[in-house]
């Protein structure tokens, strides 16, 4: 197995700077090692915070082990005024856990308050639902998650990516990893930036 640590890159698009929160186990590999690599390329500062300042260990649908991920610190400590963005990856166990813990609602909380991007992919919406960020907003996600997202008050829509710029802060959402690359290119856009040609893509 793999373990990997990313490099910082120049900072453009006005020095954009990007959390990924994430436990330490269950993420889904692609959903946080495509877009760091994606938003790395196009020039922001990628922050990524777990639960606790370990090795984050990834699975690949939601079987396989995945790489090791070597995290920039935990995120216990950190707060929204720090950042442009949060972006939520997905992978089951990941977000299972994630949604239940009080401080990365309050994260995603507070980027929503200061009216800040908000990204969240696959099952990764699932924290958005338990912070109370669902109702009245349009937005997609692994499909079995539909009748929580619609439950929680969300209008769900079976894309590749949904872009929700009407309540208060720019919602991204996206369902699966086939789905990565316009879900990347969306919160480029969202913050000022022009993605490029060519998604890199990462992991098998």
């Amino acid at each position: 197995m793999e373990v990997r640590r990313r490099e910082e890159t120049a900072v453009s698009f006005d020095g954009r700077r990007v959390l990924v929160i994430t436990t330490n186990y269950g993420t889904e590999q692609d959903e946080l090692e495509q877009p760091v690599a994606t938003l790395h390329a196009a020039g922001a500062r990628v922050t990524v915070a777990a639960q606790k300042d370990e090795p984050v260990r990834t699975l690949v649908s939601d079987r396989r082990p995945g790489d090791t991920v070597i995290p920039d610190g935990a995120y216990t400590e950190l707060s929204a005024d720090l950042f442009d963005a949060v972006v939520v990856p997905g992978g089951t166990l990941n977000a299972d856990r994630l949604r239940t813990d009080v401080v990365a609602q309050r994260l995603v909380t507070e980027f929503a308050d200061a009216g800040r991007t908000v990204a969240a992919i696959c099952h990764g919406p699932w924290l958005l639902v338990d912070s109370g960020l669902v109702r009245g907003r349009r937005l997609t996600s692994y499909p079995s998650l539909r009748a929580d997202l619609t439950n929680a008050g969300g209008t769900w829509q079976d894309r590749s990516v949904v872009v929700d710029d009407a309540g208060g802060f720019p919602l991204i959402t996206s369902r699966r990893p086939a789905d990565l690359e316009p879900f990347s290119d969306a919160i480029i856009r969202s913050l000022g930036g022009s993605p490029g040609e060519a998604t890199p893509r990462v992991g098998t």
